[in-house]
């Protein structure tokens, strides 16, 4: 183990260990059928991720809810925080632009648990941690977080210095670092808050108990928590957090050299301390986790905890400082969703593989990137995962895979009957 937590076994270990997985599969969680196929298990999971755009309305919630359960699926992942506004009701966060054309007692969540409880599905609230706008199309509600607390965003590396010189709440400040994320958007989805700021910590705590608190959800559900890339975040606030924390225990001639220098650099403490700088942002993701789950626990004690993660550990802890390997292992997830969206039938398996022995004894759902496959290989890709022993699958995304313009027709439809047999859908239990 390094000192940051990740589980750093060998490779020559891991490949192993993946190869046996891939080879013999894991017992216990489907069984084989006479045709060489695997049924899904009485407590499989059969998820779809579905958008915000579906809870927009009473009808496409209704048909949502119709088409999962005559599919065979037994859990809906409703993203019910987007880009840092609301799909509910009286939560802390402005209510979601796209439902201004619906009364005001219209209550997406409210309404998706009802009609999915009463068809014997279960619902979690799927809910962006970091990820809190668009870049492209920024809010317009004066109390969304980047008009009221635009110091909390993460800043990359590449524009600090000169956003360093311009207060936060100039609309400069937000208007140059969406310019910039734009220009970046192959890569960059948008703006993201901070975890190692502790205010913004504060704040994704208090939206996650909120909804905990007043929804009977079945689970909850989280989705970037990670830093876009390595070169966030460079803010003065996070910055000033290192600082502060690192201080206290260098030598005084280096304190003394790194305190003039970062009067003209703001990058003194970063650049001369990098291992220290990498292992503060990622311990500080971490601590956000774990609050996280604290607030859930606290609120609703049976509640599964879920994240997705990128599904290669290493790649998630250098390229996103995402170190779900300590995640899993110090319990602070139930199951970890990799998303295994390669169209490469051997990727995926051993993306899953490799996925499911790092999780240990935590349950794995498989992500599949249903929308960029044909339905065939969604079906085998639930093939495989349930003989490398995933406890479930998550087709990503119901909306696409209904989407008339670029989804094969009837695609959920064709995966229900080949993939859970109608004997085994069980959906009526949650």
């Amino acid at each position: 183990m390094s000192s940051s937590g990740l589980v750093l076994r060998t490779p020559r270990a891991i490949a192993a260990l993946v190869g046996a997985i891939l080879l013999f599969g894991l017992s216990g969680r489907a069984a084989p059928l006479s045709n060489g196929v695997q049924e899904p298990g009485p407590s499989e999971i059969r998820a779809l991720w579905v958008l915000r755009t579906t809870l927009a309305s009473q009808d496409t919630i209704a048909t949502l809810v119709r088409s999962a359960r005559d599919h065979g699926f037994n859990t809906l992942l409703v993203q019910v925080r987007g880009r840092g506004d609301a799909y509910y009701n009286g939560g802390l966060e402005p209510r979601a632009l796209e439902l201004q054309r619906q009364s005001a007692s219209f209550d997406p969540l409210a309404t998706v648990l009802d009609a999915g409880h009463a068809a014997g599905l279960r619902v979690h609230a799927w809910i962006n941690v970091n990820l809190v706008s668009s870049a492209v199309d920024l809010p317009i509600a004066q109390g969304h977080l980047i008009h009221r607390h635009p110091s909390w965003l993460m800043i990359p590396r590449d524009i600090a210095q000169d956003l360093a010189s311009v207060p936060p709440e100039s609309p400069a400040y937000v208007g140059k670092l969406a310019r910039w994320a734009r220009a970046q958007s192959a890569g960059i989805e948008g703006l993201y808050a901070s975890p190692a700021i502790p205010a913004a910590a504060d704040y994704a705590e208090s939206i996650v108990r909120d909804i905990t608190r007043r929804y009977a959800v079945d689970g909850v559900h989280f989705d970037y928590a990670r830093y876009p890339s390595p070169r966030f975040d460079y803010s003065r606030d996070a910055i000033a957090e290192f600082r502060a924390t690192v201080r206290p225990r260098l030598a005084d001639a280096l304190r003394r050299s790194l305190d003039e220098r970062e009067k003209v650099d703001l990058f003194a403490y970063t650049d001369a301390l990098q291992d220290d700088w990498r292992a503060f942002r990622i311990a500080r993701m971490t601590a956000l986790m774990t609050r996280l789950r604290v607030a859930v626990k606290a609120e609703r004690p049976n509640t599964p905890v879920t994240v997705a993660v990128a599904p290669d550990v290493r790649e998630a802890y250098e390229q996103r400082l995402q170190d779900w390997g300590t995640w899993v292992q110090n319990d602070l997830v139930d199951a970890i969703c990799p998303m295994a969206y390669s169209p490469e039938p051997e990727r995926f398996a051993e993306q899953i593989a490799t996925a499911r022995s790092v999780a240990g004894t935590r349950a794995v759902w498989a992500g599949i990137g249903a929308y960029r496959l044909p339905a065939a290989q969604t079906i085998q890709n639930i093939q495989t995962a349930r003989r490398l022993g995933a406890a479930g699958v998550i087709l990503f995304s119901y909306d696409s895979l209904i989407d008339p313009k670029t989804a094969q027709p009837d695609y959920l439809a064709v995966v229900g009957r080949a993939a859970f047999a109608p004997s085994s859908t069980n959906v009526g239990s949650r």
